[in-house]
């Protein structure tokens, strides 16, 4: 029996499998090892009785999580884990890693992850290049969800945003800029509070205004990651993986072909292409 999860900062989704048969699922808070110390880890762990009911069962364990750039950070995650999961050889890589193995298998090809958090690498068909995207949710993350959510507050607190779409949010969230503020600066979590307001943007993604914002978003992370990883790899596919790109992936294959690629294949939950990988 075997478990693959894919995490970012706001949620850790676990698949179970046994002779390549999914047999169980769950999901809960995030494990980025910058965030989430040991003791919260397993008083997490400890609430899932699907992870409980298996966890001796469980022989190997596929972990992909944001934050886990470093040996030192992928080895704290690791040794938390095996005081849960007992039984277990836990495997710890970040999720560029996870995003790359579920776009491009066993290919190369240039993989970019805009969930809730972002980054973009190239992939040899065995290990991503490394890079220096990765700066998180207040230095980077252009186009991620909590990017979005950062600027749906701006607009929303500098009433940049349309009357319709202030009343909308306003009746959505009940927040005031008292309460915004405290929740972005003193508050812990203040990733997981931005990524919320993902669903604002599905909500209304036909409107004009929020279109523009995407579009915006999307051509900034393009600006950011993309294009210097396809000027240093040309002429390799690109693929997207994340809840942004999958949610929104009209808008951002015309901003690609804006800036002459075209975007080969998008998955929203890479999960489920590692869950195979790793079965067979």
């Amino acid at each position: 029996m075997i478990a693959v999860v894919y995490s970012g900062t706001k949620t850790a989704i676990w698949k179970i499998a046994k002779e390549g048969k999914l047999i169980a699922e769950c999901s809960m808070p995030g494990i980025n090892p910058f965030f989430v110390d040991q003791k919260s880890l397993l008083q997490q762990l400890n609430k899932k009785t699907t992870l409980i009911n298996h966890a001796e069962q469980i022989k190997k364990i596929y972990v992909f999580a944001a934050g886990a750039t470093s040996p030192e950070k992928r080895n704290e995650l690791a040794e938390s884990l095996s005081l849960f999961f007992k039984f277990s050889k836990v495997t710890v890589q970040d999720d560029l890693f996870g995003a790359a193995i579920a776009a491009c298998f066993d290919k190369p090809g240039i993989v970019g992850i805009l969930g809730s958090g972002s980054n973009c690498a190239y992939f040899d068909g065995h290990h991503p290049e490394k890079n220096n995207f990765g700066l998180g949710f207040i230095l980077g993350d252009e186009g991620s969800a909590n990017y979005l959510g950062k600027i749906i507050l701006k607009h929303f607190l500098q009433e940049k945003l349309p009357v319709e779409l202030i009343k909308k949010f306003g009746t959505k969230y009940d927040l005031n800029r008292p309460e915004i503020l405290e929740r972005v600066y003193k508050k812990s979590m203040a990733q997981q509070f931005l990524s919320s307001f993902l669903d604002f943007y599905i909500e209304n993604r036909e409107h004009p205004y929020i279109q523009g914002l995407i579009e915006a978003a999307f051509q900034r992370y393009i600006n950011t990651y993309l294009l210097p990883t396809i000027k240093q790899h040309p002429n390799r596919e690109v693929h997207f993986v994340g809840i942004v790109a999958g949610n929104f992936q009209e808008s951002l294959r015309a901003v690609a072909q804006k800036n002459g690629f075209e975007i080969t294949t998008i998955t929203k939950e890479p999960i489920y292409n590692l869950l195979n990988y790793y079965s067979n």
